[in-house]
């Protein structure tokens, strides 16, 4: 699979995550059957603002729950567009992780 495949599989994973909830890198790495490459699905994350249709970046955090990609968004945007949907963050972390966490391969399970 070539780059660009990769990261549209990437977009159709993240454009199902519901308002209001977050997954990680890995989580979507591993859903899409390739478990070591969460730092390809960040890469991924850093090009999506130039993707239509929109894919909603801002829900993806690290496996802690930290807005690792935020300073890829600029300011405090990325904190800004998870408050509008509800999710609290404090110190770069999103709080109530674990109830808000969105994981894939469970969610999108057949």
């Amino acid at each position: 699979m070539d780059r660009a495949d990769f990261y549209d599989q990437v977009y159709q994973v993240v454009r199902l995550i519901p308002k209001g909830r977050v997954t990680s890198y890995g989580a979507i790495a591993a859903y899409l059957g390739t478990k070591g490459s969460s730092r390809m699905v960040g890469y991924a994350m850093n090009d999506a603002g130039k993707v239509h249709p929109q894919v909603p970046a801002h829900r993806v955090v690290n496996r802690q729950g930290l807005l690792t990609g935020k300073f890829h968004f600029g300011g405090n945007t990325m904190e800004e567009l998870l408050a509008g949907e509800g999710v609290k963050v404090a110190d770069d972390k999103v709080v109530n992780f674990k109830e808000l966490y969105w994981d894939p391969s469970i969610e999108l399970a057949l």
